[in-house]
């Protein structure tokens, strides 16, 4: 598997999310998810409501400045598997693996997986 470069980290890291956010409510929508699912696993993951997302939106902020904010859910170390040709557990620049946890449980979402596994919730 191959490793993220210091490009490859900068590129992220400088994405809007704004720019991003249209294309995770695709992706859901298209397969008959819908927004409100994508805000809760957004807000499990990050902490962010639906107000806090939408101001994230407004303000056009970078994935640096997103995650910057977040209170990351300390479960989120638990979401692993390949995303974008990575191995989500393996990347070493926290900030690429954060995004990369993002991606992955709209990916999870996107493939119909129940929310309650998405948040990785114990059993």
């Amino acid at each position: 598997m191959p490793t993220t470069t210091p490009e490859h980290d900068a590129r992220i890291a400088a994405l809007k999310f704004y720019s991003v956010y249209p294309h995770y409510v695709t992706k859901v929508e298209k397969k008959g998810r819908t927004k409100e699912e994508l805000h809760e696993v957004i807000e499990w993951l990050t902490g962010f409501d639906d107000t806090m997302i939408q101001q994230l939106i407004d303000e056009q902020v970078t994935f640096e400045e997103f995650f910057d904010r977040a209170t990351l859910n300390p479960n989120a170390e638990l979401i692993k598997g390949v995303i974008c040709g990575y191995r989500v557990e393996d990347i070493e620049t926290k900030l690429t693996r954060e995004c990369r946890y993002l991606d992955k449980v709209v990916d999870e979402l996107a493939k119909g997986k129940a929310i309650e596994k998405i948040k990785r919730v114990p059993k």
